[in-house]
């Protein structure tokens, strides 16, 4: 190999680094721009609202001052965290119970069209029905305790995981179903290896959805007929005109919203991984 073919190759493997590092640095500054935008958005947001606040003259009982609401947050956080407990307890238990409803529906439905057909414009029609007129009934067959809440909680998140469930066991590639078929895989092979492998993107797009509306199911069956919880707490503020614990409860039930989405979203990371990784 001559010397000059030696050098040519000598600068390409230079150029190579020189990119590779630069490629790594604009990532750097792309992660930290992800990070912090949010939190310059939430503290101009933050100014904003204070601002209004002291320009306006707004009185606390209508709208408190961020300072207001921090100060209830750090002198009452015992109180709001044993509220939190009896909420994220129903949160929970109904977002297991509504979406393992919804895959196994579901997986029936895809089986059974005659099942489909009969079934999913109730589903469709229990959907429509309002929250705050759910809340109510169950109250009234269920009495007052956690049993309504966590079926609200369920009844929210078991719609959207029954639709995405039904597209993501439906949306099988027919050559990889033709190659189960030629292999005589059985049904349950079918469904495991092919079936449920392809509608994970799909139900977790519906658990990230899911994460916030059972926490919603959860407070909303709380406003009736209860005395403890994030839900009862809204309204006992709500009648006292205390705003700033009204707000301090609703930044609460926000929280546990986004810890739990955080929850699922790294849950998806480690189980989904041909996922591509989105755009920046």
């Amino acid at each position: 190999m001559s010397e000059q073919a030696t050098l040519s190759m000598g600068g390409a493997f230079v150029d190579d680094s020189a990119a590779r590092t630069e490629f790594l640095a604009v990532q750097r500054r792309l992660r930290w721009r992800k990070r912090l935008l949010p939190l310059a958005a939430v503290l101009a947001l933050l100014l904003i609202w204070w601002q209004s606040i002291e320009i306006f003259g707004i009185r606390p009982f209508i709208a408190p001052s961020p300072v207001a609401v921090g100060e209830v947050l750090v002198s009452r956080f015992d109180m709001l965290m044993e509220n939190l407990l009896p909420t994220s307890i129903e949160a929970v238990l109904g977002f297991l119970l509504g979406n393992f409803a919804g895959i196994a529906i579901a997986t029936a439905f895809v089986y059974s069209r005659t099942m489909e057909e009969a079934f999913f414009p109730i589903a469709v029609m229990i959907n429509t029905i309002p929250v705050v007129a759910k809340a109510p009934i169950l109250v009234l067959l269920m009495g007052n305790g956690m049993e309504p809440k966590i079926t609200i909680a369920a009844l929210i998140c078991f719609f959207p995981t029954l639709v995405n469930m039904v597209r993501g066991l439906e949306a099988v590639n027919p050559q990889s179903m033709e190659l189960m078929r030629v292999l005589s895989a059985s049904k349950s092979e079918v469904y495991f290896k092919l079936r449920l492998y392809n509608s994970l993107p799909y139900l977790f797009s519906a658990l990230k959805i899911a994460t916030s509306t059972s926490v919603i199911g959860a407070v909303v069956g709380e406003w009736i007929g209860s005395t403890r919880g994030i839900g009862a707490l809204i309204i006992q503020a709500t009648y006292s005109f205390d705003s700033a614990l009204l707000y301090s409860a609703v930044i609460m039930s926000s929280l546990l919203a986004g810890a739990f989405f955080l929850l699922i979203t790294l849950i998806e990371r480690t189980v989904v991984k041909w996922q591509p990784a989105s755009a920046p």
